[in-house]
């Protein structure tokens, strides 16, 4: 029988990672398919994923046909990407709750508007999903702080598949 070290190939960590950033992203759209629309901040986050599901399928080939200085690259590259994420994820967390301003261009409050042609100029200017509030909060989390947390887990397996790669190799 195998042991979890011969299941958890870096190649399969690599393929797990791929799969919860693409089903992340998947529940990120069926959420604004029910009417959760993304802020600004929601939409940067996405980038990540965008970029790190495909990335970490290359990786993982990489680490099945013995490339492991790529893949070891590659793995690096995924943390990097989902470490940033998280930090950002954290940092729109914290805008959420007003622990820190957001950017002035989806926060802030509502200035009256003097005239009907300053009304008109506002309109044309507004954000119509606020990057400081919260739409839907899971388990006390909003979806920032879920992505957070998602984050740090994806690059947090890139670096154990790093690791197992550098054992291998040893």
């Amino acid at each position: 029988m195998l042991g979890a070290r011969e299941h958890l190939t870096p190649a399969r960590i690599a393929l797990l990672v791929s799969a919860l950033a693409a089903a992340t992203v998947a529940g990120a759209w069926a959420f604004q398919a029910f009417g959760y629309a993304p802020c600004d901040l929601c939409l940067q986050q996405r980038w990540a994923y965008y970029a790190g599901a495909p990335l970490a399928l290359l990786v993982g080939g990489a680490a099945t046909t013995g490339r492991r200085t790529l893949a070891l690259t590659g793995f690096a590259l995924v943390a990097g990407i989902f470490v940033a994420n998280g930090v950002f994820g954290a940092w729109h967390a914290g805008v959420e709750w007003r622990f820190w301003p957001g950017p002035s261009g989806c926060t802030g409050a509502f200035a009256p508007a003097g005239d009907m042609g300053d009304f008109l100029r506002q309109m044309e200017a507004a954000r119509l999903v606020r990057c400081d509030e919260v739409a839907l909060r899971i388990l006390g989390l909003s979806l920032a702080g879920w992505n957070a947390l998602i984050s740090t887990g994806l690059a947090a397996l890139a670096v154990v598949a790093a690791l197992g790669l550098r054992r291998a190799r040893a």
